[in-house]
Parts: structure tokens; C-alpha cells; sequence
């Protein structure tokens, strides 16, 4: 009989790898979580994330939720808009009949939740400042070798998450290929400080130069997505505090009236991913390491947390049945759910990003054609809502 120190090793610590990680618990398996900064490195990230209401769900079902929903913004309407066409598509909450349309969250409200729920947890450990330097699989076990505070160890399991980034070492020393293209874009994020009177309205603005996501948090905040070709954007961040706060300003159109800049702006270069494999014997990736998307719609965290949560899924149920849970046709049953819904996904930020990203006459028009119909045909924008929300496709059952 097979000894093991571990069921899975998860290489990567993050929200989407921990998210795993919690999902899992009381399953019985028994996990290493592996992550190459300190878990004070790892909060120390400002940032902050669209929350679809699926995510919310699953989170909701691991026993996280109602600890994060305390520090969110959240959102009941939507605001679709194009440059300077004077009508909007409006998503509604009462078309979905929920509380809300989704939320803002930020990252360590998060990770420091999803921290305190693995604690304790006498079949979870933490390897944390350490570094994974070569996986070995074979149709047994796989063999993960550490380095932790300057020590080599060699981990045995029946198999290896690859929760590591778009950068994935796991995925690279498995010789998985992937698909997909950087893009002639670079977003900026940044944090505003408001004074409107409502603060539940988030904003998808467009225009020739890219989309613009504004997303409100507690504490009269906007985290602000704006993405512009590579050069508009590292132009705009050589410029001060108030030049750049005009600049914002006249983009938007005074749209959020007197504003504070509250987190000094950063930029990301931003790309399409795909894996041509989301599993093989003993492997599998989640999140970021199996695809990126545009962040128009702000979709890229909450198919890593889908990711996570389907993947816990199908490991827990393998698991109750005795079945080997690195066994590629249990792994199969991940990848086969997971892949084509999120090659939707990306297809669909990836066709609004370039359709709206331009000022050619006859794609305007289209474009505007189609708010229109959205407005007026009640099943499309309910499909379009539900796509947005993450309510279309196979949902997790945790519990």
C-alpha cells in the first residue's frame, strides 16, 4: 500500500489556491499549501476585486461570507456605457430578484478571512516562504520537491494543484501549452474617494481607448479599472496627483463629482489566456495558471474561485467513493465542467473589449445597435446579466 505525506500539495497560496484549500476542509484529505512569500507578504497587496454573486455563493457554503460581506462594497445596478452616447444600458437587481448585483471586495479582507477559517485545521499544513523546484509524476504519486529556509524536501502525494499565476511554474515543468495573446493594453487601478450620495451603482464605461470599470467600496471609495494602450497609460502615470486626477476627471465626464485620489495608481499589462489542458495523471491548474482573461467585467478572480470550488467538488466526491483523487479520469471530471465554461468567458470579455476599443464608424453603430437591443430585449439582458454574475453554467455544491 502507497504511504503518502500529503493527498495534494496546492502550489500557491493566494486567494484561488487557499480558496481550494478551504473548500476542502472536513474532507479528510490531507493537504500542503505551498506559497513562496509570508502570509504578511501575501496580505500586504492593495487591491481590490469585482465579486460576482456566484462567488459570493460559494463563499457562502465554505463559511467565509458572512465575515467578508461585512467589509464589502456591493452593488445593485449596473451602468453600461459607450463614449458619449447619451443612453445606457441599466442592469436592475430586482431582474435577478437579489439583494444585490455583485460586490467589491478587498484582497487581504479576503485572504485574512479564508486564513482564519483554515485555522485550525489538523489536515491542513502551510509551507509558507518556500519554494517549489521540480514536480515529478508518475501514474502512482508525485514527488514535489522544497526548498524551505534554504532545506530541500521531497513531498509525496497522490497529486498537485497548480494555483501558482498566470506565470505557472507548475504548468511550465508539465509541459502544458497554452493559447492566447497579450493585449495592445495596459490598465491602471487606482482607489477615489467620493462624495455622491448613493454608493451602490457600479460602472462599465467605454470608449476608443478602452474600457473603464468603476466599482464602489466601503467608505464613500471607487476602486477605478482604466485601460488604455500601453503608452497613453505609462504617459498618465508620470503625471502628478492633480493632473491625473484631470485627466480621470474629463474621461469621465465629472461623473463622480469632487474626488480624492486614496491609493496611488498602478499598472498591470493585461492578456488572454488559455491552457490546452486543465489536468493530466496527478496535476491539475486552477485559477490564473490554467487562464487569464480581460479584466472588462471584472470576470478574472471569480473564475479562479469557480475554479476552486468545482475542482473541491469533484476531489470531495472521489474521495467519498474510494476512488484515487489524482487519477486523471476523476481530474477529467474538473476539466471537462471548468474549460468550456470559461473559454465562454473569455471569448465574451475578449469580443467587448475589441469591439469597444474602437471608433470605426460602422462598430460603433453595431455596438450602439446592440445597447439598444439589450435595453429593449428582456431575455438577452437577462442572459447578459446572468453571464456577468456568474450565474450561468453548472454551479458548485460544497455542502
Amino acid at each position: 500500500m502507497q504511504e503518502f505525506d500529503y493527498d495534494l500539495v496546492i502550489v500557491g497560496g493566494n486567494v484561488v489556491g487557499t480558496t481550494l484549500a478551504c473548500a476542502l476542509k472536513g474532507s479528510g484529505l490531507k493537504i500542503l499549501l505551498v506559497e513562496a512569500q509570508g502570509q504578511s507578504q501575501s496580505l500586504d497587496k492593495s487591491q481590490a476585486y469585482a465579486f460576482s454573486v456566484l462567488s459570493s455563493e460559494i463563499y457562502e457554503q465554505i463559511g467565509v461570507w458572512k465575515e467578508i460581506y461585512s467589509k464589502a462594497g456591493s452593488f445593485r445596478e449596473i451602468r453600461l456605457s459607450d463614449g458619449d452616447y447619451p443612453r445606457f444600458v441599466q442592469f436592475d437587481r430586482a431582474e435577478l430578484n437579489r439583494e444585490h448585483l455583485g460586490y467589491v471586495v478587498e484582497h487581504s479582507v479576503i485572504l485574512n478571512a479564508l486564513y482564519r477559517h483554515l485555522e485550525p485545521n489538523n489536515q491542513l499544513t502551510w509551507a509558507n516562504q518556500t519554494e517549489v523546484l521540480q514536480v515529478e509524476r508518475n501514474d502512482q504519486y508525485c514527488l514535489t520537491t522544497l526548498k524551505e529556509q534554504g532545506q530541500l524536501k521531497l513531498i509525496k502525494s497522490r497529486l498537485v494543484v497548480g494555483a501558482d499565476g498566470a506565470k505557472s511554474p507548475v504548468r511550465k515543468q508539465a509541459g502544458i501549452t497554452t493559447r492566447g495573446w497579450k493585449y495592445w493594453q495596459s490598465c491602471i487601478t487606482f482607489t477615489i474617494r467620493h462624495q455622491l450620495a448613493r454608493d451602490d451603482i457600479a460602472f462599465e464605461m467605454f470608449s476608443a481607448t478602452g474600457p473603464m470599470g468603476i466599482l464602489p467600496l466601503p467608505g464613500k471609495r471607487y476602486q477605478i479599472v482604466w485601460t488604455n494602450p500601453h503608452d497613453l497609460a505609462q504617459s498618465l502615470l508620470l503625471l502628478d496627483e492633480n493632473e491625473f486626477l484631470a485627466k480621470f476627471q474629463e474621461h469621465t465626464d465629472n461623473l463622480l463629482g469632487k474626488l480624492e485620489i486614496v491609493s496611488s495608481p498602478r499598472l498591470f499589462p493585461v492578456q488572454l489566456l488559455q491552457s490546452n489542458s486543465y489536468s493530466l495523471e496527478r496535476l491539475a491548474l486552477i485559477g490564473d495558471a490554467a487562464h487569464c482573461c480581460h479584466p472588462v467585467g471584472g470576470q478574472g478572480l471569480n473564475l479562479g474561485i469557480k475554479d476552486a470550488a468545482a475542482l473541491a467538488q469533484v476531489l470531495k466526491a472521489a474521495h467519498a467513493q474510494g476512488e484515487d483523487i489524482g487519477q486523471l479520469k476523476v481530474l477529467k471530471r474538473y476539466e471537462n465542467w471548468r474549460k468550456k465554461e470559461n473559454m465562454v468567458i473569455l471569448g465574451f470579455t475578449d469580443l467587448l473589449n475589441r469591439i469597444f476599443s474602437t471608433d470605426s464608424p460602422p462598430v460603433v453603430w453595431l455596438r450602439r445597435l446592440g445597447l439598444e437591443l439589450m435595453s429593449n430585449i428582456q431575455p438577452l439582458k437577462l442572459f447578459t446579466l446572468k453571464l456577468m454574475t456568474g450565474l450561468k453554467g453548472k454551479q458548485p455544491q460544497l455542502t
